[in-house]
């Protein structure tokens, strides 16, 4: 009956019902195995749904055979296809995990607005609607709320329940959806979501342009030409290069990628012609809309992200200030973008975290947050932040974030290299000094690659702390352990000989030097010395007084400078050290400065200068590192 039902609103509403080519064979045992068990258990269905505006968008919906009960909706809405397209072609897996799909949910997949087989138009990180009163005022909560609005009117045995789920651009989606939300919409867990592309995500850290990640994801990530398609993307970009740290170090001026990109994305265009925060950005934040929010929202995050590290803490604390729903929690694990969702999250690179924390994670917390708020089985206890506490590697529950045990303090630094909790005693102009050349920046790491190395988050810096346009400050070993839990503040006083440049801080974990090597040991790998980097930020320093008018320098005159880091949850164990790192190059993870007060992408290599580099350590001008420590070290649950 069901089926019959779906069929006749099917044809009602377009359905799209295309010719089933031959499917690939599968690429393992696990995935032919789940493939046989959803189309045994799942039928699909595919609609083009109207949009208030009369565009149609393109959705795929799975509905479980057994009609014996009702089912909620689990949707996600993507701008990187719903393939495979046909309605006799299906998904290998369903829903975010396994037990997803083994319960019993009606999955949705959706092409979002002009991707794929949607129509319309696609904007990048389409900006909100202050009203959405008209039929043309459309954004993607609009489009949200429609879809949904559809879905509960016309696919039958559904429970009037809806959640939202996505990883990165999708998290976006399921941020998105969550302002004036429709009142079927109960959960969403907005997962790495984008929320304002300038300020800290994809695109613009501190005002330092990302380059390496947007460069890769732009050569594929191009724009529809004519109507709805279901064509693949491009190739991946062949780089006929094996360095990405010369291939970039050749893209004088950095307008020259148009070489390659050929002048075919808009998308890009736009990303370096906008490198001030202007309205183009302000208008894409998704921040100032997150507020009176309804659903139950369950954020989620990892804290070795490459890609949208800053995203998940913003949404969070954007809902938790304005209005937050009864449940608006937060989880963060160790993991790179999207590793929860795809890895046991057991290790990063050389790093071990003695758990299968992504299992832990889709079993314990993702899977239960759902089940209740759209079945109304069991009661999860979820805290308001779920934070694996790395160093330690236990999982932590706090009532609020940044915990309210914590106390503020600052890592100063000292002279011959040190570093500690006492500030300085020096009086007057004391510093130390480096020269920095653009023509020989500072690798992102001790290793050969073409694009962003997910695992450099966690990376051993001791590469870099060996160069001499790195300074490194570092304490005595630790007698106790010591916990940050909270933002990573560093308060700068620094000059440059130069009228602009870029100042990374790195915050590091130094392992003593009898720290014990994995056992096995297959990749040979030296964990005695270890410096491990929890935490890396640039700064632009022409943004250092507004992120909308940079100002140049004045050479060799001392500024201060303030930014805040992304959050870590670390126990620098007893023995270890703290170590801070501060250069002014990270290449190519950010674009050369030219250390020349001009517009960056249109820089000639005539502009490109050495600089010197002076960071201060007086007690009138003391460079430190804001922390929050918590005096609960080491508690911990769920070992």
């Amino acid at each position: 009956m069901i089926a019959r039902i779906l069929y006749l609103l099917a044809v009602a509403t377009a359905l799209v019902a295309q010719p089933a080519p031959e499917q690939p064979a599968p690429k393992n045992d696990g995935a032919h195995e789940s493939l046989l068990y959803v189309k045994a258990h799942y039928t699909k269905y595919e609609f083009r749904i109207p949009m208030r505006d009369g565009k149609r968008l393109f959705t795929s919906v799975y509905v479980p055979k057994d009609d014996s009960q009702p089912y909620p909706m689990l949707m996600t809405r993507t701008p990187y296809s719903v393939g495979p397209y046909g309605v006799d072609r299906y998904r290998s897996f369903l829903g975010p995990s396994e037990k997803f799909e083994k319960e019993g949910f009606i999955f949705v997949y959706q092409d979002v607005r002009g991707r794929y087989m949607s129509e319309g138009e696609f904007v990048e990180m389409r900006p909100e609607k202050d009203t959405t009163d008209g039929p043309s005022d459309v954004d993607e909560s609009t489009d949200t709320y429609d879809t949904i609005d559809w879905l509960v009117k016309h696919i039958p045995n559904n429970n009037g329940r809806v959640g939202l789920v996505g990883i990165s651009y999708p998290g976006f989606y399921a941020a998105a959806g969550i302002v004036n939300a429709h009142a079927a919409l109960k959960a969403a867990s907005p997962q790495a979501p984008i929320a304002d592309l300038y300020m800290g995500d994809d695109a613009y850290h501190n005002g330092a342009f990302y380059l390496a990640a947007n460069f890769g994801f732009y050569t594929s990530f191009v724009r529809r030409k004519g109507e709805p398609s279901s064509t693949e993307p491009p190739a991946l970009f062949d780089f006929n290069a094996p360095d990405g740290y010369e291939f970039y170090l050749r893209m004088v001026p950095l307008s020259n990628a148009e070489h390659y990109l050929k002048h075919e994305n808009p998308y890009w265009t736009e990303l370096v012609s906008h490198t001030t925060y202007d309205n183009f950005w302000k208008s894409r934040s998704l921040l100032p809309h997150l507020k009176n929010i309804r659903p139950a929202v369950l954020t989620v995050g990892g804290w070795f992200d490459a890609e949208d590290l800053s995203g998940p803490q913003k949404v969070f604390a954007a809902i938790e200030a304005n209005h937050p729903p009864p449940v608006n929690s937060i989880v963060i694990g160790p993991w790179f973008h999207g590793g929860w969702a795809r890895s046991e999250g057991d290790h990063l690179g050389d790093v071990s975290f003695n758990s299968k924390t992504s299992i832990y994670f889709r079993d314990n917390i993702q899977f239960p947050f759902f089940l209740f708020h759209l079945k109304g089985k069991g009661e999860p206890k979820i805290p308001k932040a779920w934070m694996f506490e790395t160093g330690t590697n236990q999982w932590r529950r706090f009532d609020a974030w940044p915990p309210k045990s914590t106390t503020p303090k600052a890592l100063y630094l000292r002279a011959g290299g040190k570093l500690s909790f006492d500030p300085p005693d020096e009086p007057g102009s004391v510093y130390d000094e480096y020269v920095s050349d653009p023509a020989k920046p500072v690798p992102i790491m001790a290793k050969i690659a073409l694009d962003m190395p997910r695992e450099y988050m966690i990376s051993d810096q001791r590469f870099a702390g060996r160069r001499t346009d790195v300074l490194v400050y570092q304490t005595e070993p630790l007698d106790r352990d010591v916990m940050i839990a909270g933002p990573v503040t560093p308060h700068l006083w620094v000059s440059t000989s130069g009228t602009d440049s870029d100042f990374i801080v790195k915050l590091i974990d130094v392992y003593p030097d009898d720290y014990p090597n994995p056992n096995p040991n297959p990749r040979g790998v030296t964990l005695g010395g270890y410096q491990q980097l929890l935490r890396g930020e640039p700064f632009r320093g022409k943004f250092r007084n507004s992120f909308e008018k940079p100002e140049p320098f004045k050479p060799n005159e001392p500024v201060q400078i303030e930014y805040a880091m992304p959050s870590v949850c670390h126990v620098f164990r007893s023995g270890h050290r703290i170590m801070v790192q501060i250069q002014s190059s990270w290449f190519p993870l950010i674009d050369r400065n030219p250390q020349k007060f001009v517009n960056i992408p249109e820089a000639k290599a005539s502009d490109f200068q050495k600089a010197t580099e002076r960071v201060y350590r007086s007690r009138e001008q003391s460079t430190s590192i804001g922390v929050l420590v918590d005096q609960q070290a080491g508690i911990g649950v769920d070992r």
